[in-house]
Order: C-alpha cells, then sequence, then structure tokens
C-alpha cells in the first residue's frame, strides 16, 4: 500500500470513448477503480453483465438505471449497486449529459489502460 498521495481533477484527466455518446475516464487505489463514465442524450444503450460488484453514483442528469428486471429513475446524488453478473444498462432522459461515476470492486484489469497516467501507483508494485 502507497503512502504516497497525488492530487488528480477529473477534469484534466484524459478519457476515451467508448462508442458515439459515451465517454469515461479512470481513477484506481490499490482495492477499487472508480470510472467517470459520460452519456449523451440519444446515446446507444449496451446491456450487459460483468463479474464485478458495482456501486453507481449519479453526479449529474437524469437516467433510468435498467438492472435485471428493475428500472430505476435518478439524478444528481443518486446511489445504485448493481451485484455482480447481473445484466444492466443506463438510458439518460432529459436534455443534459449525464456523469455517471462507477466504484469496482476488485478492480477492472480490463480498464487498467484508463489509469495509466497514475505513476505512482506503478511504481509501488
Amino acid at each position: 500500500m502507497s503512502t504516497k498521495a497525488k492530487l488528480y481533477n477529473w477534469d484534466t484527466i484524459e478519457g476515451e470513448e467508448v462508442r458515439p455518446g459515451v465517454s469515461r475516464k479512470g481513477f484506481r487505489g490499490d482495492q477499487f477503480m472508480m470510472v467517470m463514465n459520460t452519456l449523451e442524450p440519444g446515446m446507444e444503450i449496451n446491456p450487459h453483465s460483468h463479474p464485478f460488484e458495482q456501486a453507481v453514483y449519479i453526479v449529474q442528469g437524469k437516467v433510468r438505471f435498467h438492472v435485471g428486471d428493475e428500472v430505476l429513475e435518478g439524478g444528481p446524488g443518486s446511489l445504485i449497486r448493481i451485484p455482480p453478473n447481473v445484466e444492466h444498462y443506463a438510458e439518460p432522459f432529459g436534455d443534459e449529459p449525464v456523469l455517471n461515476l462507477d466504484i469496482f470492486a476488485p478492480i477492472r484489469e480490463d480498464y487498467m489502460h484508463l489509469v495509466d497516467y497514475q505513476e505512482f501507483e506503478k511504481n509501488q508494485e
């Protein structure tokens, strides 16, 4: 575990376009990963599941989160837990983009490219 702290800002972290209307950027610790998603109104939905537990925090915008057979409508401040291996997807509604902060545990190896900028993490491993 690193005791060296470094300050980052979501606004200056480089992200990636996932598909039209969806982009993401990441941040990690030793045991967790955070991914900030920007979801544009009218984006193509993408039902999926994965073996990771996921916590969702809606920072901005309005979204319908489909989790299994449930549809949950949320806005800023909403929190959603998605259990591992449950199909889910987000559907923005309204006029503004949704900022959706996901927290994963354990760390997603398939998203490690999103946190390559965290040099101090590389130095401790």
